[in-house]
């Protein structure tokens, strides 16, 4: 049997997590036909077959299975071991990935990845938009960006500050046909837009006011799940939003928008930039968690 290299194991795993030769390929940058030739020499060389294959669906056999639970932490393993070797250069490069809301990704952008990125010429930045809240690890971030309050129990955080507050709006025209409601009560006769969250459920209205906390399940015809349909159908006159306060504060500035229950929507959780706690950082890692303090301490630092 040939020697087995770390490209033929991981050509197992990305089989197994896509499901498919095609999008494996693609993930190992090869082509389906050196993939599938590399699976069936390592089949050979262990005597067993790893996948079930037919012309529109490929799954692990009961040894496929064995073999990818066995494979799977060694290879994290090897992988940290190779990450801390590389976080001892000098000067950070390569890449970091990674996930942010689109929100998180605008309020990011020119106060610390730009910066970094000033900073650190051999360094790059993949900063992927997601209003889905996704598995970092799994799919092979870095850093993720949320309001605390979405960040997983298992994931270290890191402050950015930037209080979140949420501004509930609707158009000059269609409060000139409604009056503004003046307490969360009121939107039950309202033409609410009702917001969808990634994971299916409907968002429910959060406000406060002096103690108080009220969820309100709003009513609507219209359902929708990305921030920037909800604002476009706002602007048309089609009932009242509720969006994080910077996604319409031009909107707001320019008259566009009028907002309603002010007094009702305080700040609430911040930006974090979170991480798994179980990898050992890489350097460049490390480099945009250390810029990631500095900025947020001058932030913070009273101003003369």
């Amino acid at each position: 049997m040939r020697g087995v290299g770390l490209k033929d194991l991981e050509a197992v795993l990305a089989i197994a997590r896509n499901g498919s030769f095609r999008a494996a390929a693609l993930d190992l940058d090869m082509s389906s036909t050196a993939l599938s030739h590399a699976i069936a020499q390592l089949e050979s060389g262990l005597g067993v077959r790893l996948f079930n294959r037919t012309t529109r669906s490929v799954a692990l056999t009961e040894a496929g299975r064995q073999f990818v639970d066995r494979i799977g932490p060694a290879l994290s393993d090897i992988g940290t071991a190779m990450e801390e070797a590389r976080s001892q250069a000098e000067t950070p490069s390569g890449m970091v990935r990674i996930n942010a809301s689109a929100l998180a990704g605008q309020q990011i952008l020119s106060g610390l990845v730009l910066e970094f990125l000033r900073r650190y010429p051999k360094m790059q930045v993949d900063l992927a938009t997601d209003e889905r809240l996704v598995d970092i690890v799994a799919e092979n971030f870095d850093l993720g960006v949320r309001v605390r309050d979405l960040v997983p129990s298992d994931m270290i955080a890191l402050s950015l500050g930037h209080p979140q507050r949420y501004a509930v709006v609707a158009s000059p025209d269609y409060f000139a046909r409604h009056p503004p409601p003046q307490n969360p009560a009121d939107l039950k006769s309202h033409a609410c837009l009702r917001a969808r969250l990634p994971n299916g459920a409907l968002f429910r209205w959060h406000f406060e006011r002096q103690g108080e906390t009220v969820l309100v399940d709003v009513p609507g015809r219209l359902t929708l799940d990305e921030a920037g349909v909800a604002r476009r159908a706002v602007l048309e006159g089609a009932g009242i939003g509720i969006f994080l306060e910077q996604s319409v504060a031009d909107d707001l500035a320019a008259g566009r928008m009028i907002r309603c229950l002010e007094d009702w929507t305080p700040p609430r959780s911040e930006l974090c930039l979170y991480y798994p706690g179980r990898r050992h950082p890489s350097a460049g890692v490390a480099a945009f968690l250390a810029l990631a303090r500095e900025v947020t301490s001058q932030q913070r630092q009273p101003r003369s």
